[in-house]
């Protein structure tokens, strides 16, 4: 739901139980060749299916570096990604140690890049940089004119994507809908908003 449906709509969703559970801004930008850089200690390849579980457990521990609980779920929900078939994998090495993983998506000349993530011992070497660059190749190499990618509000992989020429289209709230009975909330508390 877009922010601007205004505060008499979050109000309604609230007296029904719903809460919102993630606030991210879609950004995009056309795709284009990228110039060749090189780094002798980076390289990025798209997976083969050998090496599925390198890449769940390099994005599951990327991910999970703020909520350590959710490392299970984060594995579980990388295996599934890395299983679908309009899904592309792509892994960064940094002196031959995997350090980083990323998606990309693409359907109807759109290339969505997904996924991204660096382990924390490996953060700032520019490997996120040498994976963007490889994803806009793959992306352009097949045909796509248009890329785009969700980041959480004020987040770094929001300045990462802007740094990159991402653009923000809109802004998004995702909302759970909650049992009553466990919200806590009465419909007269959306009242007082």
């Amino acid at each position: 739901m877009s922010p601007f449906a205004g505060t008499a709509a979050i109000c309604l969703l609230c007296a029904r139980h719903y809460r919102p559970i993630e606030i991210g801004n879609v950004m995009y930008r056309p795709v284009e060749k990228p110039a060749a850089e090189e780094d002798r200690n980076i390289s990025v390849r798209v997976i083969g299916p050998e090496e599925c579980q390198v890449w769940i457990d390099v994005n599951a521990k990327g991910w999970a570096q703020e909520h350590p609980e959710l490392l299970e779920y984060l594995q579980q929900s990388s295996a599934i990604f890395s299983a679908r078939q309009q899904s592309v994998c792509f892994l960064a090495e940094f002196g031959g140690q995997p350090g980083a993983a990323g998606a990309l998506c693409l359907h109807e000349r759109v290339a969505l890049f997904a996924g991204a993530a660096t382990i924390p011992e490996l953060r700032r070497l520019g490997l996120q940089a040498a994976l963007f660059r490889e994803r806009m190749r793959y992306a352009f190499n097949h045909g796509c004119d248009l890329a785009m990618m969700v980041a959480a509000a004020g987040s770094d992989s929001q300045r990462n994507a802007e740094h990159h020429g991402f653009r923000i289209a809109y802004t998004r709230i995702k909302w759970r809908l909650l049992p009553a009975a466990n919200s806590g909330y009465k419909a007269s508390d959306s009242l007082r908003v």
